[in-house]
């Protein structure tokens, strides 16, 4: 597996980050979690470690916390492993409760709690970055500002970055902060293909209803923010999940990427992944499969390069059309 300078402070750290959303068992709510889904974790861990994937993406609100929890039960049986691996954790996302609907919360006192209860249910000392993980609307930077001082004089997370912000709440943030961000985190797949769609129609009118802001990733590569990309397998779109109903393109694209596979003698989630990979940006993408064989398939994607013409073939097939 090759690995990538993290934002180049943390060096090292895999071509893809291992996405924890599918562990803790079959339910988002609740907290109990059965032994079978500590085994699973188990097997989980020991197939990103023969592969050298080192990276652990979690959120607080994954399965209610026990995605976190059943990692942290690896670590106590195993405490070796805490050092082998990138821990990265996300906050500020609040499911519908007595006080209120679904929201966002990026209070000072709200990420503190957070990360205490993610360190906790990881078992670990500390996290290797906190990502704020929606855009507050309500947001105040000193709050952030304070939580982000607190949890590094305490030692409670190293490095700090964002999921799902554009530059103008990027550069926000970062104005009243003393160390730089290092992640931002965004949906950038072979089926949501914003990212690149807003480059390729500037000053051009198809493109008034692209939904990703100008100028994002480009900002992130001068800033060396890290990109990483949520949603990287488009949920098997391409790669096995039935297609009844969807569109032409989304058969086209199927077809294509199967024939590339065939072609670089790799598994179709391996295609997909070296779609997103290909961008010179280092987009580093976070596989959530359980599937302990889609996961290894997915590791074949360092694997690979897609030529220029066949990274514009598929750009092409997935959008419907040829660039303007």
């Amino acid at each position: 597996m090759k690995t990538i300078a993290l934002a180049k402070y943390l060096p090292g750290v895999s071509r893809l980050s291992y996405g924890c959303m599918g562990l803790g068992g079959p339910h988002w709510e609740g907290t109990d979690y059965s032994v079978d889904d500590i085994s699973q974790a188990h097997q989980v861990i020991d197939t990103l470690l023969d592969l050298g994937i080192n990276h652990l993406d979690h959120a607080d609100i994954y399965r209610s916390g026990k995605s976190e929890a059943v990692i942290g039960e690896v670590f106590k049986q195993r405490p070796e492993l805490r050092e082998q691996f990138f821990i990265q954790s996300k906050c500020g996302i609040r499911f519908a409760d007595e006080a209120g609907p679904h929201r966002y919360d990026q209070s000072k006192d709200w990420i503190l709690q957070s990360v205490d209860g993610i360190l906790q249910r990881l078992d670990i000392e500390y996290l290797d970055t906190l990502l704020i993980h929606r855009p507050d609307p309500l947001m105040e930077q000193e709050d952030v500002v304070e939580a982000i001082t607190t949890l590094t004089d305490n030692g409670k997370v190293r490095h700090f970055g964002v999921s799902n912000m554009h530059v103008g709440q990027i550069k926000f943030l970062q104005s009243h902060l003393q160390d730089p961000l290092v992640v931002n985190q965004l949906e950038m797949s072979l089926s949501q293909l914003g990212w690149l769609n807003e480059g390729v129609f500037v000053a051009n009118p198809e493109g008034a209803n692209v939904n990703f802001a100008p100028g994002t990733l480009e900002y992130c590569r001068n800033r060396e923010i890290q990109l990483q990309s949520w949603g990287s397998l488009s949920q098997g779109l391409f790669s096995g999940r039935g297609l009844d109903q969807q569109p032409q393109h989304i058969h086209a694209t199927a077809e294509r990427v199967a024939h590339y596979a065939a072609e670089y003698q790799v598994s179709r989630e391996a295609i997909v992944l070296a779609f997103i990979m290909r961008h010179p940006a280092l987009v580093q993408p976070v596989i959530g499969t359980v599937h302990l064989d889609r996961i290894r398939a997915c590791a074949q994607a360092s694997s690979i390069q897609l030529s220029r013409e066949h990274w514009y073939d598929l750009f092409t097939v997935a959008r419907g059309g040829q660039v303007p």
